[in-house]
């Protein structure tokens, strides 16, 4: 049986961050993602998760300056040692709110690195990340962006990312594969999730073009996820799409699905 999650930065967002959970909860979620924990005191955090009775499972390790624009700073050779105590704060807070997956992303190469010592960044942080995670019981995730909404993303692609994570070639370290950037780079969804379904830790899903919920676009869900069903995916569907009206008034897709 598919278990859903609901993405608060793109969900609730009629409400201040801390109501998001209770609201989560009341639309029948049990489990919540988000983007980033850092901002809020982590008690206050975990009180409010607590309270709301939902499970945290999955955010973003510290990406740098999000609102200037930057996604990620894994593959920024000069900025190592912010990664790696980004790296020891996401797991303070995961510890926190009982959480027990992290997602990278790898970042927009600076100018001054070329795409290879970027690459050769990116494998040596997540070598790093990959340790330090699972030693905390921590699994961690490598996200492939597409570059049409976030151009110079240095991995884009299903096939990019996997090739990074067998460079890495830790246990710990396994892919998050978000339908709609697939869509957006690749397509071919149902084969690609049924072939690498071994290394995929977590999904996340949105409808293309809109990145709106499911039901608003060109894919077919009520077919995709029966085949996730079907072949076994025994993870957490993060519903990270923009609500094209109201948050509540997006969930029918969930009530008519197979």
């Amino acid at each position: 049986m598919l278990r859903f999650a609901a993405n608060l930065s793109f969900l609730f967002t009629e409400r201040p961050f801390f109501e998001r959970f209770a609201a989560a909860r009341a639309a029948g979620f049990n489990a919540v993602e988000f983007h980033f924990p850092y901002e809020f005191d982590r008690a206050a955090l975990a009180e409010v998760v607590l309270t709301s009775g939902v499970e945290v499972v999955l955010f973003n390790l510290p990406a740098g300056d999000w609102a200037g624009g930057e996604r990620g700073i894994a593959c920024h050779p000069r900025r190592i040692a912010e990664f790696q105590d980004g790296v020891g704060l996401a797991i303070d807070y995961a510890r926190v709110l009982g959480c027990s997956r992290l997602n990278c992303l790898a970042g927009i190469p600076p100018a001054e690195a070329g795409s290879a010592k970027a690459r050769e960044t990116l494998v040596e942080n997540l070598r790093f990340a990959a340790a330090v995670t699972r030693r905390a019981g921590i699994e961690l995730l490598l996200e492939p962006l597409n570059t049409r909404d976030t151009p110079g993303f240095l991995v884009s692609t299903t096939d990019a990312g996997l090739a990074v994570i067998a460079d890495v070639s830790h246990e710990n370290l396994r892919l998050q594969f978000d339908i709609y950037h697939a869509q957006v780079m690749e397509g071919d969804l149902a084969r690609r999730l049924q072939e690498h379904l071994p290394r995929i830790g977590h999904v996340q899903l949105a409808d293309n073009p809109g990145r709106h919920q499911p039901g608003t676009g060109e894919i077919n869900f009520p077919f995709l996820l029966g085949h996730l069903d079907r072949i076994g995916y025994a993870g957490w569907i993060g519903c990270e799409y923009r609500p094209s009206a109201a948050t509540e008034d997006s969930f029918g897709w969930m009530e008519a699905r197979p």
